[in-house]
This record gives C-alpha cells, structure tokens and sequence, in this order.
C-alpha cells in the first residue's frame, strides 16, 4: 500500500498535469480530503515540490490562504537551477555575483536593463549592514532575484 506521503504527491502532480504547471490549492481543503492533518501537506510541498525538484511554491496564510505550486521549465532554466543549487550557498561576493549577471546577460537569460537592476540591489554600498554579513545578504538577495527569474519565465 502506498504511503499517505506519496498519495499526496501523486495526486498534487497529477493536479498540475492538467492544470499546465501552475496550481492553487487549499492546505486545509487538501488535508481535508486525505483525512490528515495539515501538516502532512506541508511536509509533502516541502520535500517533494521544493526548489531543488524544480517547483515554486507560495503561500499565503488566513482564512483566504492558498499554496501556489508552478513547476519550472528545467530545460531552458538549467543555468539559474544550478546557481541556486550549487553556485550560491550563504554567501557571495559582490565580484562572483557580477559575474553571474553578467554571464545571465551574454546567455540572453536576463536583459541589459535588468543586469544593472541586479547589480545594483548587490552592491555593498547598498546592502547598509556590518561588513562581515554582507556576502550573506547578498546570497538571499541574489537566490531571490533568480527564483523570480524562474518563476517570470513560466
């Protein structure tokens, strides 16, 4: 018999089949139907609809509250997959990052306008923190603008 975990999977991917890749969902309607808690369903988006499996959740919380789950087109996205995933961990420099927007831009991944947009939200002048924490803002910053990236691309 298949696990709850997996039941839930299958049927949030089947979902997105027929929904081209982007869905919304209740947490609680979904919990609902399986007859569990809501928490499983978090577990489920957490470990199987992660970024690292090419999925894009959003969430919002309430009464109105929905996860947006949007699969990513891995195929033309493969260079940001892999900055995410290996390039950029905690920290960056602002040197690697240029050049990371720079090689975005001659890919064609990203445009002119947009590179000195990135380039300047890394900046050090721009990130006003304590030196020793900057590369550190300057990942999530980055990790940030790439999963837009991603997700405008879809």
């Amino acid at each position: 018999m298949a696990r709850l975990s997996d039941m839930i999977e299958e049927f949030i991917k089947a979902l997105l089949e027929e929904s081209n890749g982007q869905l919304e969902l209740q947490r609680n309607e979904l919990a609902d139907y399986f007859e569990c808690a809501p928490s499983q369903i978090n577990y489920v988006l957490a470990t199987r609809f992660s970024l690292d499996r090419g999925y894009y959740i959003e969430s919002r919380r309430g009464g109105g509250g929905y996860i947006r789950i949007i699969r990513l087109d891995m195929d033309n996205n493969d260079y940001i997959m892999y900055l995410l995933k290996e390039r950029i961990g905690n920290r960056i420099s602002q040197q690697a990052a240029e050049d990371i927007i720079h090689h975005m831009l001659d890919k064609g991944i990203i445009t002119e306008r947009e590179s000195l947009i990135m380039k300047a939200a890394i900046q050090d002048k721009g990130i006003g923190i304590p030196t020793n924490l900057k590369d550190n803002v300057r990942a999530s910053i980055m990790k940030a603008m790439l999963t837009t990236i991603l997700k405008l691309r879809n």
